[in-house]
């Protein structure tokens, strides 16, 4: 796996994973916040000691925080703690810039921060986000609508000239307000190319260096970003992926793929292993099932505001087994195994 890119210009750095990086930058984070819990130093130190690539990860912050100490100063006061310290509601706008002005300023002094280009620096700061397990409805300058799915984050771009949305993580539904008027077209642009609304309804979901985009009414041009002249036109009623340079498959779609919008995963005879990964985007704990029941079938509509009972019924209608672990930092994983004694997986959570 190749190592993040703002870790990856320095050779202290080679064979850092992304998310060894990613998880480094919180640490920072949490640990320069004004109440920083005792737990979370011991967690802290353990998490150091797991793994020799996290220590250099570490390291590798710590470098970069000496480059960023002029921040204490007085002037800089003010942009360091919005940065570094929890915030709600209207003061996360303001963490938000702060957090942009230490990436300005760390690239300023010489700091292979590359945040643009690192797509979980961009989604921590973007314009609107949603936590795991949690929906938003957003109402644009124009009308459209924007429904953001869990853990997923946008920057919206409105004026006299484009109707942009830039989708950096997780999944949106799209209902345009006109379409097909004299004002600019309506986009949603990903890191793979944008897909341009010829109609007011689809859905776009970024995942694994590739766009999904299911269109419901009307159509959607799909442009690839370094294909250009090869764009395709996505009727109603399908769906296609799209990398950089192509656009795959020609799927059908129906309204079950957006039943996320109203709160519920809606699975036709899907493969267990299949569901459990989708539901797993809604729990803040790990999910996943045993290779060798992994092939059984799902069918219902299930809540994905409730992940233990969904896991409960699964539970008693397959005959498995919910195995919970909790490790000694707190982090839990939940097991789907073999098994004819269900076991509940209360305290779950979503």
């Amino acid at each position: 796996m190749s190592a993040s890119p703002w870790y990856s210009t320095t050779a202290d750095a080679a064979g850092i994973p992304p998310e060894v990086a990613e998880r480094a930058v919180q640490w920072l984070l949490e640990l320069q916040a004004q109440d920083v819990a005792p737990e979370t130093v011991v967690a802290w130190r353990d998490w150091r000691a797991a793994d020799p690539r996290h220590e250099l990860a570490w390291q590798r912050i710590e470098s970069v925080n000496g480059r960023l100490a002029h921040l204490a100063a007085p002037q800089h006061a003010g942009i360091a703690h919005a940065a570094l310290t929890p915030a709600r509601g209207r003061a996360s706008v303001g963490r938000r810039h702060a957090l942009k002005a230490l990436v300005v300023m760390a690239g300023a002094g010489g700091v292979a921060w590359e945040a643009r280009e690192y797509v979980p620096w961009r989604a921590w700061m973007a314009d609107y986000r949603t936590a795991v397990g949690e929906r938003r409805t957003l109402v644009l300058a124009d009308g459209s609508e924007l429904i953001l799915n869990t853990d997923s984050a946008v920057d919206v771009r409105f004026d006299n000239a484009q109707r942009l949305v830039r989708l950096l993580a997780g999944e949106i539904l799209v209902r345009t307000a006109n379409a097909w008027s004299s004002t600019p077209p309506f986009v949603v642009e990903t890191a793979q190319g944008t897909a341009l609304a010829m109609g007011p309804r689809y859905a776009v979901r970024v995942q694994d260096g590739e766009t999904d985009v299911s269109v419901l009414t009307g159509a959607v041009r799909i442009q690839p970003a370094r294909a250009v002249g090869h764009a395709r036109v996505v009727p109603a009623g399908f769906r296609v992926r799209y990398t950089s340079t192509a656009v795959m498959g020609d799927l059908p779609v129906d309204e079950t793929a957006v039943a996320w919008s109203e709160g519920y995963i809606v699975a036709r005879s899907m493969r267990l292993g299949d569901f459990i990964d989708e539901l797993a985007r809604y729990s803040q704990d790990g999910l996943s099932c045993d290779p060798d029941i992994a092939d059984m079938r799902v069918s219902g509509s299930f809540p994905v505001a409730d992940v233990g009972r969904v896991l409960e019924t699964l539970s008693m209608t397959l005959g498995v087994r919910v195995r919970t672990l909790t490790r000694f930092w707190g982090a839990r994983s939940v097991r789907l195994v073999a098994g004819s004694a269900p076991t509940p997986a209360g305290g779950l959570r979503s």
